[in-house]
């Protein structure tokens, strides 16, 4: 490993990415505007080499790759500023927040032959990557509908709606379980009733092909906290629940017609799945790392953040036009 990786933005999120980038060993500087955040971090971590500069990183040859883990609004720019610095990108979701930004962004990527990344965490998690295998080998049958909950009370905010803060993960999820097919058709609701300009509630309907359909619930506004993904197969139930400690469950109900014409449901206990065991944010940076070093497409590239951009942007149109 080589400390030749520096993390732009090192508050609310970027803190996590700088403490498993240090203990990675592939750390080699740290760059926030934010005096108090710098101060705050030179005390548990006193042997980090903390910037206010850019052009140190920008112009720094050690420095082969960045994580930008700044505000969403400033993804684009600041993204494109070290592309073309001839630096690799990991950014944060969502790659951008608009689809010109973001295709620009991966022109750019392709064009100077840069690795382009997407922090779509959940990808990295080993029981989604065990759930992802389960749909693949039809262990849950054909899989029927699908439907993921990410919901908390706060953190409301003011540069992008609870859509835009909140869904991109799931829906990541929901194309990777899908094969990465694209939803036939989009139909989005929501609810803004903290501030009436930002939606802070929205529910999100897809409609595959060979009739799969998938939901996607998103809240700031929710009593408790709630990150759950159901996966309905023709065989089984699959739940990866990310709040309980186990994670992963199969449901092995069925549901048997009798007399050839009244169904019955026949309950089964859940059983728990086992996976390898592994802290997903670590998992994505050594991805990124690897990818950095021998040149190789991430699992995540800068297209498969285009994907859900534009299943982003179809939402947002709904929600506006009621359409």
């Amino acid at each position: 490993m080589k400390r030749n990786i520096a993390l732009i933005g090192a508050g609310y999120w970027g803190k996590n990415h700088l403490r498993n980038l240090y203990q990675l060993g592939l750390l080699h500087s740290v760059l926030d505007k934010s005096e108090k955040i710098t101060a705050e971090l030179k005390v548990d971590f006193p042997d980090i080499n903390f910037i206010s500069d850019e052009k140190k990183i920008i112009d720094n040859p050690e420095v082969k790759a960045v994580v930008i883990a700044v505000p969403a609004i400033l993804h684009y720019s600041i993204t494109k500023k070290f592309l073309l610095a001839g630096k690799d990108v990991l950014v944060e979701k969502p790659l951008s927040l608009t689809v010109k930004e973001g295709e620009e962004l991966v022109r750019i990527a392709e064009k100077n032959n840069r690795i382009l990344m997407v922090g779509h965490i959940l990808q990295y998690h080993p029981a989604v990557i065990k759930l992802k295998e389960l749909v693949v080998k039809k262990e849950l049958g054909d899989v029927r509908y699908i439907y993921s909950n990410r919901l908390n009370i706060g953190k409301l905010r003011t540069e992008e709606n609870v859509l835009w803060s909140f869904a991109p993960h799931d829906i990541s999820l929901i194309l990777m379980l899908m094969g990465n097919k694209v939803p036939e058709k989009i139909y989005a609701v929501g609810g803004a009733y903290v501030n009436k300009k930002i939606y802070d509630t929205t529910i999100t309907i897809f409609e595959f092909e060979n009739s799969v359909k998938a939901h996607l619930f998103v809240s700031w506004l929710h009593p408790y906290k709630e990150q759950k993904l159901v996966v309905v197969g023709s065989k089984k139930m699959a739940v990866f629940d990310d709040i309980s400690e186990e994670k992963l469950f199969i449901y092995p109900h069925e549901i048997k017609l009798e007399d050839g014409k009244i169904p019955v449901v026949h309950r089964a206990d859940y059983i728990t799945v086992d996976f390898v065991p592994g802290q997903p944010l670590k998992e994505e940076l050594l991805h990124f790392s690897e990818c950095v070093s021998s040149r190789k497409l991430p699992k995540t590239d800068g297209r498969e953040g285009l994907r859900v951009l534009k299943i982003l942007e179809m939402a947002e149109k709904s929600l506006q036009t009621g359409a």
